[in-house]
């Protein structure tokens, strides 16, 4: 059975000497090399979504891949797709890189200049490995197989366009649909995720901050589990502590919650750090909250025109979900699409503050009437996005779905 080797080069030279190379290995089957981070994985998730053994059994990370870091990107590979085994390509061969790389989930490490013995040697215990691993997973074993859970940020164009809430009320459809669903507030220094849901906290995303290999154990300590049956990775109630929470911590947190819950939805507030661009760059959903005025769509435009020039996320692959929305506002959803150069989402939230007042004064968000016109279009989007795995009545709240499905011993 030939090996299938998915290259991940950025530099063209690199793409030529690398590929040539492994078009004269023994029983490989090069694939078309991917030139960034972001193709690698969007790659690797579409095979996976088929079958584990569409993917390839190699992949060959360049140092110079980018934007991500080769580190960086070589842990979320083996996060994502465990039974891929990852090789380093590198001028540096050195024990501390060596062991670095092991450490971050990579399977092996060849030095530049490529040599075909070296390279012909790596790739074939590799390949073993791989072969191994997915031998076991056949045997169904309680191992992540897939790209794990889908991931969805909620950014705002400006301050108080609703991101919260936004996030929250998506979760809480996920979840009452009956998957499992957690939310992780990256708004690091003006979190208000737990002020809604009226929760009081003591460990944050920052206490996972320094952990390099986040266990499940870990995790569940660090996760606060909420009435409603969602799972609270909150901010820290100490603003200062939001700066340990690097772009390098953001990707393993996100990673370690996707391996763990079917849906993870992030709050990243409106102002974007490292932390908030890394979960924007690895989400499967990027939503940017607007209101339809002037200056919330400026807000909205800048946003998606320099995520695009950072390469966190392309234009069309934004999505732009328009609050406080009403028939008679000058400005409306297709305008709004001209102007942001990014595409609106069909279901719009209708301006219908009072709706929610009394329960954001009470942080009682969990709790907003199954009438509210609010709750039901946010409920709407969560069905729009694929978030849901079937409608949830009106009338009913999140934690009442749970209990009634748990007592009918179902999920």
């Amino acid at each position: 059975m030939p090996t299938r080797i998915l290259p991940a080069v950025g530099d063209a030279d690199a793409v030529r000497s690398i590929t040539t190379l492994l078009s004269q290995l023994p029983d490989a089957e090069p694939v078309p090399p991917v030139t960034d981070s972001t193709q690698l994985v969007d790659t690797l998730a579409r095979l996976a979504a088929e079958s584990v053994d569409e993917l390839p059994e190699v992949v060959l990370v360049h140092e110079r891949i980018g934007p991500v870091p080769a580190l960086e990107l070589i842990r979320e590979v083996a996060l994502r797709f465990p039974a891929v085994g990852v090789i380093l390509v590198t001028s540096d061969a050195g024990p501390g890189l060596f062991q670095a790389a092991m450490d971050h989930g990579a399977r092996g490490l060849v030095a530049l200049p490529l040599h075909y013995e070296e390279l012909a040697a790596r790739v074939s215990v590799v390949a073993q490995w791989s072969v191994g691993v997915r031998r076991h997973l056949g045997s169904g074993a309680d191992v992540l197989t897939g790209p794990g859970g889908t991931v969805v940020t909620v950014s705002g164009a400006k301050g108080g366009v609703g991101t919260t809430v936004t996030a929250v009320q998506l979760a809480l459809a996920a979840q009452a649909s009956g998957r499992s669903t957690a939310v992780l507030d990256l708004d690091l220094q003006t979190g208000d995720v737990a002020s809604y849901l009226d929760v009081q906290f003591r460990r944050s995303v920052a206490d996972l901050a320094a952990i390099t290999d986040i266990s499940p154990r870990v995790l569940a300590d660090a996760v606060f589990r909420h009435d409603s049956g969602l799972a609270l990775l909150l901010a820290p109630a100490e603003g200062e502590r939001g700066e340990d929470v690097t772009d390098r911590a953001a990707r393993a947190v996100v990673g370690a919650l996707r391996s763990r819950y079917d849906v993870v939805v992030i709050d990243c507030g409106a102002q974007l750090g490292g932390a908030g661009a890394a979960a924007v760059e690895t989400a499967d959903r990027a939503l940017l909250v607007t209101t339809p005025d002037v200056v919330a769509v400026r807000g909205a435009k800048r946003a998606v025109r320099m995520w695009d020039r950072l390469q966190i996320r392309k234009a069309e692959e934004t999505t732009v979900v328009v609050n406080r929305h009403t028939r008679t506002t000058e400005i409306q959803p297709p305008l709004i699409a001209r102007i942001t150069g990014a595409p609106v989402a069909a279901t719009t939230v209708p301006a219908h503050y009072k709706e929610l007042q009394g329960a954001v004064d009470a942080g009682r968000l969990h709790e907003l009437d199954g009438r509210s016109t609010v709750r039901q279009a946010l409920w709407g989007l969560a069905a729009e996005l694929g978030l849901v795995t079937a409608p949830v009545p009106a009338g009913k709240t999140g934690r009442a779905v749970v209990l009634r499905r748990r007592k009918g011993g179902a999920g």
